[in-house]
């Protein structure tokens, strides 16, 4: 009688890493890492001698004296006596701010003019390719440049408003001021203030009030949701979908503003005095120019993202609701554009983190962004290059991974799931 047994198990040697084809891809990739740690761990050692040599120990104190130095567009307070890292602060919040209203304008108008490339009207289509042509073909530091001299040299200085019969007035009821030096706009202010809070270690108050006003917004918000959620299960139950539109707008609309009546919200005017404007805020005429010069350039390229999307879109989805007698612009926004999206959105991403990047172009018009403070007055006051730049780039990079990771979520819930 046999017994059949299986055969020994090869016991493990080390030649087996370079010669066994099971361990030498792991072998090699282990290899490779530990020799680039090493080259790193060799260049950031030689970086620290190097600077300790030449007086320059890398570390980050200097973030801690004061700055020197005024900023003229802040968010947040901020004097000549603030620190060097509170000044890094109001620059990455302009950055954040121009960066924001830039992604949001620019994609407002990058879909218009992308619609219209499509346009069967000869005359509306060529306009738009001479737009998308004429401001992506042309560097942006020169739109940026043009801007500035434009919004400088076009419009009238404040003390042009001064007089009985001034050479300039102001707009929207007297109540707008609109400037080479920028904007004088109304300021909201509140009779009955909830006073202000500080947070980070007093680096940063917030207005309560605000805070009250918004809380109150997206509970509205929310509850406004559930709403519609309940009328989504209505009509998948009964077919027939219940009017919610008056009841979400009110619930969005009423309860912010009882409580900004309650906390005695008016507006206060700017008025002009001998010299200049006093009162309102002043939204600086730098942002503005630095603002439309991205959104024009950003928003050529969004155009052309538009327009490959829409004719990734089969023409027979348009053919059917033409069918069904919809009209054009309902086909465009109902069917087309929501298809669309998913094509769209990928590519858009990479043109919104181009315009976060492209915002560090702002010294042109002489908005103190993230570069211009740290990366600029900052580094050449204190002569800590390595130190601000590392940190310049690490606030990009986190700007630019926060930006990639709201987006991908997007398009993670948008695409197309297989049942």
């Amino acid at each position: 009688m046999t017994t059949m047994t299986d055969p020994p198990k090869a016991s493990f040697r080390l030649s087996m890493l370079l010669y066994d084809t099971r361990y030498r891809s792991i072998t090699i990739q282990v290899i490779a890492m530990i020799a680039l740690m090493l080259g790193a761990l060799w260049l950031i050692n030689n970086v620290r001698v190097n600077l300790a040599l030449a007086g320059k120990p890398f570390e980050f104190g200097f973030l801690f004296e004061s700055s020197g130095y005024e900023i003229n567009q802040k968010l947040i307070e901020y004097s000549s006596q603030s620190t060097h890292l509170r000044a890094a602060a109001v620059g990455l919040l302009n950055t954040l701010l121009v960066a924001t209203l830039g992604c949001i304008a620019a994609t407002f108008l990058g879909v218009f003019v992308g619609v219209l490339r499509l346009s069967k009207n000869w005359v509306v289509s060529r306009l738009a390719a001479v737009y998308v042509e004429t401001f992506r073909n042309v560097p942006l530091l020169l739109w940026i440049s043009l801007s500035v001299v434009a919004y400088s040299h076009t419009l009238p200085e404040p003390r042009e408003f001064r007089g009985d019969n001034p050479a300039a007035t102001m707009s929207i009821f007297d109540s707008v001021a609109v400037t080479n030096r920028g904007v004088y706009a109304p300021e909201a202010l509140f009779e009955n203030s909830l006073g202000k809070a500080s947070v980070l270690w007093d680096s940063l108050n917030i207005h309560l009030d605000w805070v009250a006003i918004l809380s109150v917004l997206v509970s509205g918000l929310i509850v406004s949701s559930l709403i519609a959620r309940r009328a989504t299960n209505i009509q998948n139950a009964t077919g027939v979908r219940p009017s919610t539109w008056h009841i979400r707008m009110a619930v969005v609309i009423i309860p912010p503003v009882i409580v900004a009546l309650i906390l005695g919200f008016h507006l206060g005017y700017p008025e002009m005095t001998r010299f200049s404007f006093k009162g309102g805020m002043l939204i600086r005429g730098s942002l503005i120019a630095l603002w439309l010069a991205l959104t024009l350039y950003t928003a050529a390229f969004i155009a052309e993202i538009v327009r490959a999307g829409i004719m990734a879109i089969s023409k027979g989805q348009s053919e059917a609701a033409g069918a069904l007698g919809i009209r054009p612009g309902k086909i465009m926004s109902l069917i087309v554009l929501p298809q669309a999206m998913r094509v769209i959105v990928p590519p858009l991403i990479s043109q919104y983190l181009n315009l976060t990047k492209n915002s560090s172009l702002a010294v042109i018009a002489g908005y103190m962004d993230i570069t211009s403070t740290l990366g600029g007055v900052t580094m050449n006051q204190t002569g800590r290059e390595l130190e601000s730049i590392l940190l310049l780039m690490l606030c990009y990079l986190a700007i630019s991974l926060s930006i990639s990771s709201v987006m991908n979520f997007y398009n993670e819930r948008t695409k197309l799931r297989e049942r």
